[in-house]
């Protein structure tokens, strides 16, 4: 985006020409600027990447004067960047500003009344796959004239004078159709196939909403592969030097019940100051209560590991000035380790210290995840830990192909932007909890969706031409959650020794559960050239960020030489290197492929260094437009927060409303002990306990049984379970304790299920059907 004092510079002309190959864009844009005020205006840009984003081309054009950004080796840019002035503009950015998340950032100086900005800006960035199966791009809304909204009203003639935007769709499996919230020409394949068509923009989205395109292509495609040449100027056998292949795994996933020893690794990390109760006995934690019960870390673990299934791996760790675990690594989840870690929840002890995060991020990690158990990680935040914020992500990226992260900061928490982050990056989930929301019922709903069937044992076999061979550059994760997608990149090295051979393939295996699956894509190894090398910059990127992991240094020389001259060539932004912009006059103009091979040259006294970084903001409102869903939850939960501040107008709504918080609250402190009496494997012991939270008494629960022939335990877990469905439309995410009372019924012989439910409903006076069975 471009700001400037706030709407005082406008944007007066798009032009973007956006090619689009499978799951991969490669973003060319220009946009022109104006300052329509009387005065002088200080003006900054900034874009929102994320780690599947580089932005490897900007520069900007005021008159005569033209500002570009370069990349540099590290060492050196941190050295220019010290005689570089205004580098206040940017920290105050980063420290000040509203906005939060990764950004590229360039400030331009001051923009002359009536005087234009031109900002040419080049990325590529891997598209995310939909739920029903397409890739998807954005572009802002900020990046589009503010007066299109007007031509709306007025001719789509005047506004095609400032929006030309350009849409270029290629695929190997053909593109069958497209969806974008804004006017559009007809879809035009420009191949006879259908492998390739273009589209246009007429008009920008209506009112403020960001540009949303979505791609289909044809069939179902679990594989997709785009090959790219090689740099005919780069030498064999580097990664510019040979042809790069991206392949984007989408499993095809069935909804199955996983199998035992297929269920994961849940691992519940716990802000300890979230933790504000005195110690309580353990036979008391069903009947906790807190000054904000929406907020209550011991219901939420109790209820959490009450929901589990048998077979997983578990553990708990709370955090602060220090990190302690229940279990030095993951136990079973059996009755004996349910028990043990329900008594041990009222152990963890307030802590207002610090917060060492990162350490127990790094402890985790190291260990190796338990084969065939899938790990993920829900974590629950309150403090800041802003000081860290880089670090953390950079161990979370590191690992984001092995894990899942589910993320609940509380509304006094000042990490809504990492917990965010962390989410997006292991494509979990991110949700803010506020004091109209229920802590426990939004991390089960999160525990429902880790608990979905997910792609495992994941490996790649190639079959290429003799003399061919593939390296691998990123590999196939370890798992792949349902809905989503991985993309894995490889240089193909050699020389075919037939070459009429034009194919290779390459072979998906997988498994969900104990069931198998393997798919197989022939790709062509001709591929139409494409001198911009975007799949190179996204490949180039993971090589660099592989380095860095590997600890790739100064002393080990040829390799860092190779890593810094590779991040230079192609401008992909990598922990060797850091941006630095130049002015210069038009006349004077550098350009890249001009620079001496030495990136230490000494600047001629007309040049001047402009400050321009990759920033992390700080802020509070994400910048980044992959977040509209999580943006939306904002919203409305500062809609409930207003309306929760507004008096009731009557007596009466008082009353009712006291009444209704009683009978609530009864409900809940019921609800805990229901949930606290079930036993791991899902079944109810028929005690007085349960009877009572219940609201009958043992009496009548014994009399009412059918007969004698219905064991205890059965008939006690149809009674909870019947009296948890009668509430399920106040605790819907109860479902997963009803799951695992069904399973278990469902396993015990001879039990009489209907009229065993006709008793349960006569005694509650409801009226259940028998397909709650079917759960």
């Amino acid at each position: 985006w471009f700001f400037s004092s706030y709407h005082k510079v406008e944007l007066e002309t798009v032009t973007v020409n956006v090619t689009i190959q499978d799951f991969v864009a490669d973003v060319v844009s220009e946009l022109l600027f104006r300052n329509t005020q009387q005065v002088s205006e200080e003006t900054m840009f900034i874009f929102p990447v994320d780690s599947d984003t580089v932005v490897h081309t900007f520069y900007a054009t005021m008159g005569d004067t033209r500002i570009e950004a370069m990349l540099w080796e590290k060492e050196e840019a941190q050295q220019l960047c010290k005689a570089t002035s205004g580098m206040e503009n940017l920290r105050y950015l980063q420290d000040q500003w509203d906005l939060w998340g990764p950004v590229f950032a360039c400030f331009l100086g001051t923009l002359p009344p009536n005087r234009e900005v031109t900002i040419s800006l080049c990325y590529v960035q891997e598209l995310p796959l939909q739920p029903d199966g397409a890739a998807q791009f954005c572009w802002p809304r900020e990046l589009f004239p503010r007066a299109a909204y007007i031509s709306y009203i007025s001719s789509e003639e005047e506004m095609s004078k400032n929006l030309h935007f350009s849409i270029c769709l290629k695929s190997a499996h053909g593109v069958s159709h497209i969806a974008i919230n804004s006017s559009h020409t007809p879809l035009q394949y420009t191949a006879p196939d259908q492998t390739s068509a273009k589209v246009s923009l007429k008009l920008p989205p209506w009112f403020h909403d960001d540009l949303h395109l979505l791609v289909y292509y044809r069939g179902s495609p679990t594989l997709s592969a785009v090959v790219e040449r090689r740099d005919p100027k780069a030498p064999p056998g580097s990664v510019l030097g040979d042809p790069v292949v991206m392949v984007t795994l989408m499993p095809s996933i069935p909804e199955v019940v996983p199998s035992p020893g297929q269920l994961g690794e849940f691992l519940f990390l716990m802000d300890r100051s979230l933790f504000q109760d005195a110690q309580v006995p353990p036979e008391e934690l069903p009947h906790l209560s807190s000054a904000h019960p929406s907020i209550c870390p011991q219901n939420t673990l109790l209820f959490l590991l009450k929901s589990l299934p048998l077979g997983c791996y578990f553990n708990i760790y709370s955090f602060g000035a220090t990190f302690k675990a229940f279990y030095p690594q993951s136990v079973e989840y059996t009755q004996e380790s349910m028990d043990n870690a329900v008594g041990r929840i009222s152990s963890i002890r307030p802590d207002l210290g610090g917060c060492d995060l990162l350490g127990l991020l790094r402890s985790i990690y190291s260990t190796p995840p338990l084969h065939g158990h899938p790990r993920q990680l829900f974590i629950f935040i309150q403090r800041k830990i802003s000081s860290e914020e880089e670090a953390v992500m950079a161990e979370v990226y590191r690992y984001r192909d092995h894990h899942r992260c589910f993320c609940f900061p509380t509304n006094r928490c000042d990490n809504f932007n990492l917990s965010q982050a962390m989410a997006l990056e292991t494509k979990g989930e991110c949700v803010c909890i506020h004091s109209r929301m229920d802590m426990t019922s939004e991390a089960v709903k999160c525990l429902q969706q880790a608990l979905q069937p997910l792609a495992s044992g994941i490996s790649l076999h190639w079959d290429l031409p003799p003399g061919l061979e593939v390296s691998m550059i990123r590999k196939a994760p370890e798992l792949i959650f349902q809905g989503h997608q991985s993309s894995i990149y490889a240089q193909i090295h050699g020389q075919a020794q037939d070459p009429e051979v034009g194919e290779g393939a390459v072979t998906l295996q997988y498994h969900v559960g104990s069931q198998s699956f393997d798919y197989t894509l022939r790709f062509s190894l001709s591929p139409s050239s494409d001198d911009r090398l975007p799949v190179h910059r996204m490949a180039m990127m993971h090589l660099l960020w592989k380095l860095a992991w590997e600890g790739t240094s100064r002393a080990e020389k040829d390799i860092w030489h190779k890593a810094v001259k590779s991040s230079l060539s192609l401008g992909v932004p990598s922990p060797f290197t850091s941006s630095v912009a130049v002015r210069t006059k038009q006349r004077d103009a550098w350009h890249r492929d001009s620079l001496p091979p030495d990136s230490s040259v000494l600047f001629s006294p007309s040049c001047n260094l402009v400050p321009c970084q990759l920033l992390c903001l700080h802020g509070f409102r994400p910048v980044w437009f992959k977040s509209t869903k999580f943006w939306m939850v904002q919203k409305c939960q500062f809609c409930l927060e207003t309306l929760g501040r507004k008096a009731s107008d009557t007596e009466a709504l008082t009353q009712l409303s006291a009444s209704c918080k009683v009978k609530y609250t009864w409900r809940r402190q019921n609800l805990r002990v229901v949930v606290a009496l079930q036993k791991a494997n899902g079944s109810w012991a028929l005690t007085a306990a349960l009877a009572s939270a219940l609201g009958l008494s043992k009496a009548d629960v014994e009399g009412q049984r059918p007969s004698e022939d219905v064991q205890p335990t059965a008939w006690a877990t149809i009674l909870a379970l019947v009296w948890l469905h009668q509430y399920k439309w106040k605790v819907s995410w109860s479902e997963l304790l009803e799951a695992k009372a069904c399973r278990w019924l469902r396993d015990q012989a001879e039990v009489q299920l209907d009229e065993c439910l006709e008793a349960a409903n006569s005694l509650f006076g409801c009226f259940v059907e028998p397909t709650i069975f079917r759960i």
